[in-house]
């Protein structure tokens, strides 16, 4: 459940937002103060997550689990959002894992 409520309240408020406002708004990265300040707490939200993975195969339990669904979701698509991955490379590669998975079924669009 830590996860879940990671996702909810550290996460996806700012991950999820700078998407949308870049992506679906048209809105711009540089000069926007809007985008601009959810990247530093977009940032810290990747690197705890980079953090534990380091350590861990998945978030919870050594297994894929509802909370590597849950944080995949914005995470994989965070670069629309302005965030750049690549400093997180144990992050990257879960990234890979989930998709990995059995029946996993791709976002489109």
């Amino acid at each position: 459940l830590s996860w879940l409520f990671f996702e909810q309240y550290s996460h996806e408020p700012y991950i999820a937002t700078a998407r949308f406002r870049i992506r679906f708004l048209g809105e711009h990265l540089t000069g926007n103060a809007e985008v601009e300040s959810k990247h530093r707490p977009g940032y810290r939200a990747l690197a705890l997550m980079n953090t534990h993975l380091e350590q861990h195969t998945f978030l919870v339990a050594e297994r894929y689990t509802i909370a590597d669904i849950a944080l995949f979701a914005y995470t994989h698509v965070a670069p629309e959002g302005g965030f750049d991955l690549h400093p997180y490379p144990a992050l990257v590669r879960w990234l890979d894992r989930v998709r990995a998975q059995p029946r996993f079924v791709p976002m489109y669009g």
